[in-house]
Formats: C-alpha cells, sequence, structure tokens
C-alpha cells in the first residue's frame, strides 16, 4: 500500500497571520492554483483509488482538487481535522502570546486553554491512521488531505516514534509525503516534496 499525505494550500490565515488549528478559513487564490498544480502533478504519477480529508475548508478545498483531478471519491473524516487549539483559533499571534501565554512546561496529559491534550491528538492520530490502513487494500494507493500538526503525529504515528519524541516533520503548501507497507514493513519513501509548486 501507498499512501500520499498532503498539506493543503496557502490559507487566509497565512495571509493574515492568525492561529488557525480549528479556524475554519478558506484557500486563498495562490492556494487554489498550488492545489491545482499539485492535484495534476499526483494525477500523472499515480493511480490514487480513495481521497481521506479533513472537514476544514482548507484541506477540503484542495481535496476536491485533488479528486477532480483523479476521479477519486473523497471520504471526510473529522479525525484529520487539525490540532484542536481551543481558544487560539483565529487570535493574532500577539494577542494570543498576551491572553494565554506558553507554560514553562507542558506535560502530555495537559490541556490548556480549551485545547486537546498531546496525548489526546496522537490517539487521534493513531486511531485514523488505523482504520485508514485496516480498510484499504494492500496494494492499492490512497491520499490523505490534511494539516500540518495531524500530519506530523500521523507520520510520528506510522514511523512508531515515542509521544515525546523531538523529531518534527515540516510540510509547505500542498507538501506531499509518501510511505509504503510491504508485508508489514513500513518505509518512508518521501518527505515534503512541493516540486510542484516551484514555478508559480
Amino acid at each position: 500500500m501507498y499512501i500520499l499525505i498532503i498539506r493543503h494550500g496557502q490559507s487566509e490565515a497565512d495571509i493574515l497571520n492568525v492561529h488557525e488549528g480549528r479556524a475554519d478559513f478558506p484557500l486563498t487564490n495562490l492556494g487554489i492554483k498550488q492545489a491545482t498544480v499539485m492535484a495534476e502533478a499526483l494525477s500523472s504519477n499515480y493511480k490514487i483509488s480513495k481521497i481521506y480529508s479533513s472537514p476544514l475548508l482548507r484541506a477540503k478545498e484542495t481535496a476536491q482538487s485533488l479528486s477532480k483531478a483523479t476521479h477519486a471519491p473523497i471520504t471526510f473524516e473529522d479525525n484529520l481535522m487539525e490540532f484542536n487549539n481551543g481558544l487560539l483559533a483565529g487570535l493574532s499571534r500577539e494577542e494570543a502570546n498576551e491572553k494565554y501565554p506558553e507554560p514553562e512546561v507542558r506535560y502530555p496529559h495537559t490541556a490548556l486553554y480549551g485545547m486537546e491534550s498531546m496525548i489526546n491528538f496522537r490517539s487521534r492520530a493513531e486511531a485514523i491512521l488505523s482504520k485508514i490502513i485496516a480498510e484499504n487494500n494492500p496494494y492499492s494507493t490512497i491520499a490523505i488531505v490534511a494539516h500540518g500538526g495531524i500530519i506530523n503525529m500521523l507520520l510520528r504515528s506510522f514511523l512508531e516514534l515515542p509521544l515525546n519524541s523531538s523529531i518534527f516533520f515540516s510540510t509547505g503548501d500542498t507538501g506531499v509525503h509518501l510511505l509504503q507497507i510491504n508485508n508489514f514493513h513500513r518505509r518512508l519513501v518521501y518527505s515534503n516534496n512541493t516540486e510542484h509548486i516551484k514555478h508559480i
């Protein structure tokens, strides 16, 4: 099985420099163009049979571009939504830092300011990744369209990294990660490929 994990294109929150998380911003015009180019690139290189997507607008719009190019159906999964950042959602970074300062120590079980804890975030990633792997043909190629935070957690889950791992996987606008599962062996083929948008 091949799993393509894709981040959404540029959103309006990126332009406004606000905390996004569960705030539901759409793609910008550039984001729409990025999603279109990404979809064309993937459709010409992979036979995608199914797309899973976060229902948040920026991911939904990106997934719809991919579905249009590949004719693959989309299943929207709440567990693919971005980290629940609680009261910070939609706030400017300056306002958030003033109202909701980061504590010196944050434990994995801690859920501050209406956020989900890191334990719950990891559990959510484990659950949706397990579900997606279990319900698809082991010889298929599927796509997941989501957000930077949950993508990072999905990759940690896939690679069986510990909860407190300091390893972070960056993902640019419409960045693509390719995973492979073969006879229970797991392989990260490539990470954060954004070649398709270099000319935009």
